[in-house]
């Protein structure tokens, strides 16, 4: 049989585009912190357009979503580590339909913990950290690095390569992340947006406990929850292969 639109040249509207996959990377660290992931995810599935998109360099912490509801492209995956996961699923609920789905790695909803949320940091310990943050940026990010690499297989070298992809921005840009990470709570905008999502967690991280995933999948029983044993907060760069994997597990069982 000689199907009548066989042969025709469809316009490019018309065929079928590849996914495109949009990360963000942690606060305090630039987009060089996310290329292990990214080498990853396009050695595994070729097809998949993968960008890494910086954090807004705004010292206004309300305007950092709205910026990147500007800046980045719809109708993709939206995917972060840390406070870029954060900043997915608010962008992620935002936009319904027009995210293809929700990944975040090492993202608590809430990172400070709250009276109806404590599998996170105890309130006094961040409000130590972003005193400090403000009275000693340096020292204060030297000490970042070394908490994000801790219970990773090798945590001096992987401190080192946090070092290398640390963001440049100014402390207060990055006093704005912190507020951010201290005032977020990404619980109702994880229940109001139906897309598929990925929650990836690791089993040693020094910043995001690990009983996260448990809360998360009591609070959201329905979402895809994967914890990597004996990783740390910096597992897109020490276990960039296996968050790779489930990622795109998550993303070829969308595809069918």
């Amino acid at each position: 049989m000689s199907w009548p639109n066989a042969g025709i040249d469809w316009p490019r509207s018309l065929k079928r585009m590849p996914d495109q996959l949009v990360l963000l990377p942690g606060w305090a660290f630039g987009p060089a912190a996310l290329q292990p992931l990214c080498q990853a995810l396009s050695e595994q599935s070729p097809d998949l357009e993968v960008v890494v998109e910086p954090l807004p360099e705004l010292a206004d912490a309300d305007a950092w979503l709205d910026e990147l509801d500007r800046r980045l492209p719809r109708n993709t995956w939206l995917a972060g580590w840390s406070l870029g996961g954060m900043l997915a699923t608010q962008l992620a609920a935002r936009r319904g339909d027009a995210c293809r789905g929700l990944l975040t790695i090492a993202s608590n909803p809430c990172f400070r913990a709250r009276i109806d949320w404590s599998r996170a940091m105890a309130e006094n310990i961040f409000d130590a950290f972003h005193e400090a943050f403000r009275l000693d940026p340096q020292e204060t990010l030297k000490r970042f690095r070394s908490l994000c690499s801790r219970g990773g297989f090798d945590p001096r070298t992987l401190a080192r390569q946090l070092q290398v992809s640390q963001s440049q921005a100014s402390p207060e840009v990055l006093d704005a992340g912190l507020q951010l990470l201290a005032k977020l709570d990404g619980r109702s905008s994880l229940r109001d947006y139906f897309g598929p999502q990925l929650h990836v967690f690791g089993g040693r991280d020094a910043l995001v406990p690990a009983s996260a995933a448990d809360a998360l999948g009591s609070w959201m029983p329905g979402v895809t929850i994967k914890v990597l044993a004996d990783a740390s907060h910096a597992l897109p760069l020490e276990r960039a292969e296996e968050v790779a994997g489930a990622m795109l597990a998550m993303i070829s069982g969308v595809r069918g």
